[in-house]
């Protein structure tokens, strides 16, 4: 695959970007090895956005693995300084077929009572809620669907 071309604004978006970014593989004596390839594949699939630590002291050579990881990834070289090589590639569209029919996440709010005379705080509390439970006006946890009767419970 070629590597991605970027504009300089889009270079420089990545850049600033990647700046904390830790590194995810780091290149040793042996180079640029099947396993480090597919490392870095695996984090570009994951987050996009990449930093590879080299131990190579040449800066040609560097450049080199910088080209050659960006050319058999599909991956745009974003930025090379010093022993770090940062590299970009979009990430690919999320498969959402899996997630059909699941509840969603559980969700902390937060619940504010106040007091029934001014001179005192209101109290806040921190409630979990599932994916099918809601807050009420009066700040009280309701299913939005009754639990499903187990069973193994109901009558024979």
């Amino acid at each position: 695959m070629p590597a991605i071309e970027l504009s300089a604004a889009e270079r420089k978006a990545h850049r600033a970007a990647a700046h904390h970014l830790h590194p995810v593989a780091m290149v040793g004596a042996g180079g640029l090895t099947d396993a480090v390839v597919r490392e870095v594949d695996a984090a570009l699939a994951a987050h996009g956005l990449v930093k590879v630590r080299v131990m190579v002291d040449e800066r040609a050579a560097r450049e080199a693995m910088l080209m050659a990881l960006a050319t058999q990834l599909g991956a745009a070289p974003v930025q090379h300084i010093g022993k770090l090589l940062v590299l970009w590639r979009p990430l690919p569209p999320r498969d959402t077929a899996g997630r059909e029919g699941r509840g969603r996440a559980p969700r902390v709010v937060k619940v504010v009572t106040f007091s029934k005379s001014g001179n005192h705080r209101a109290t806040v509390k921190r409630v979990r809620l599932m994916g099918n439970e809601r807050i009420t006006a009066a700040g009280k946890v309701k299913r939005h669907e009754p639990r499903a009767a187990s069973i193994k419970k109901k009558p024979a």
